[in-house]
């Protein structure tokens, strides 16, 4: 396998021979000093077994995404070595924002209470960038960065919140409440779009029917049993 590229929780793979692309899911959790948190931009410890519970869960929602009629860059799931088998496409530095309640960095940007309501719910593009931290940006620089064709980034807010009203209706099966999340996009040769990278506890925030904010390896913990059932 060749190493296309090394992210913070998981590596693309190449398979040379067959042409075949893999994501390889790490046991490594976003955070800071060692708590945990979605949304940060570091890598704050690693939970064993973290890697092969992100798989099944992703295996879970983006089956779920493409019954729903949403597209996206998955193929096939090997569990016990946390590969996900995906399609090859073209993947904008992009990161797309939805959220139904303040929480996080919007709090902190905008001096705002947490759990404010959004209606309707608040989109946000960001490039993925650590270094400048992954700063918010428009339709018209991402044109001109040649991130984006035009009328892309109109689609792309489209299929978020597609995603956004699969994900907060399935979790309320699970009595979380959905606060906001983000996905990824690709791109094939004829610029269809798809939901790429992982759809788990990493992407998302949610609220417990007490109030508690689960951090991503709590979240995950909590949605196994029963996802690992339905999958049975």
């Amino acid at each position: 396998m060749q190493i296309l590229n090394e992210g913070k929780t998981k590596t693309v793979l190449l398979d040379v021979e067959s042409g075949d692309c893999y994501l390889r899911f790490k046991d490594s959790a976003t955070g800071e000093e060692g708590v945990f948190d979605p949304g940060s931009n570091t890598v704050g410890g690693s939970v064993e077994g973290k890697g092969k519970t992100g798989l099944v869960i992703s295996r879970h929602f983006f089956e779920l995404l493409e019954r729903q009629g949403i597209p996206t860059h998955y193929l096939d799931a090997d569990i016990e070595n946390n590969l996900m088998k995906v399609l090859q496409l073209d993947v904008p530095r992009l990161e797309f924002v939805l959220r139904y309640f303040t929480a996080g960095s919007m709090c902190r940007r905008f001096s705002l209470e947490p759990g404010l309501a959004f209606d309707p719910p608040y989109a946000e593009v960001t490039l993925k960038d650590d270094e400048q931290g992954d700063p918010l940006i428009s339709e018209r620089i991402c044109l001109m960065k040649g991130l984006l064709e035009e009328g892309e980034y109109d689609e792309a807010l489209r299929l978020l919140a597609r995603v956004g009203e699969v994900l907060k209706t399935e979790l309320l099966e699970y009595k979380l409440k959905l606060i906001d999340f983000k996905i990824e996009i690709g791109f094939d040769k004829d610029r269809n779009i798809y939901v790429v990278d992982e759809i788990t506890p990493d992407i998302w925030r949610v609220e417990d029917e007490e109030g508690n904010i689960p951090n991503q390896i709590e979240c995950a913990n909590m949605l196994l049993d029963r996802i690992t059932v339905l999958g049975s």
